[in-house]
């Protein structure tokens, strides 16, 4: 009896450790005049839309297409506009991410939301050419 006790605790336990949690990921801090955001490549954000907790956006200008799961378009260069931060989190620690094509306007907006106080941006770095790199797919609308 004991060993069976035994051997079920065992058993729990290692199960508990097989199952799969949301990868952890980290992405490249980049400093910028006000604080920091955070570089992913495509695989991580592939990752990252999988069990998707933020708001993604994309900001390029003109319209190229979309990534799957998009929730906005606004242009990198209007993001701080009154009428646009009124679409963004009210909570300035609400994660949001931002690509477009190449990976430059996105790192603009980037900059333009730290300096409006928001504490977690992330980019797509290399925009949606690295995306189409890495083999997947885009919207087009």
């Amino acid at each position: 009896m004991k060993r069976i006790f035994l051997l079920s605790i065992f058993l729990m336990v290692f199960l508990a450790a097989c199952q799969s949690k949301p990868a952890e990921i980290a992405g490249d801090k980049i400093a910028v005049d006000g604080g920091t955001y955070t570089s992913v490549n495509a695989d991580e954000l592939n990752a990252m839309l999988k069990n998707k907790d933020f708001v993604f956006i994309n900001v390029h200008i003109p319209f190229e297409g979309n990534i799957a799961g998009t929730d906005l378009s606004i242009a990198y260069d209007q993001i701080t506009d009154p009428v646009n931060l009124t679409q963004l989190p009210v909570d300035k620690n609400a994660k949001i991410v931002l690509y477009c094509r190449s990976g430059r306007m996105s790192e603009i907006a980037a900059e333009a939301l730290i300096k409006q106080g928001y504490t977690n941006i992330w980019d797509l770095a290399g925009g949606m050419v690295a995306w189409e790199q890495a083999g997947y797919e885009l919207e087009q609308q």
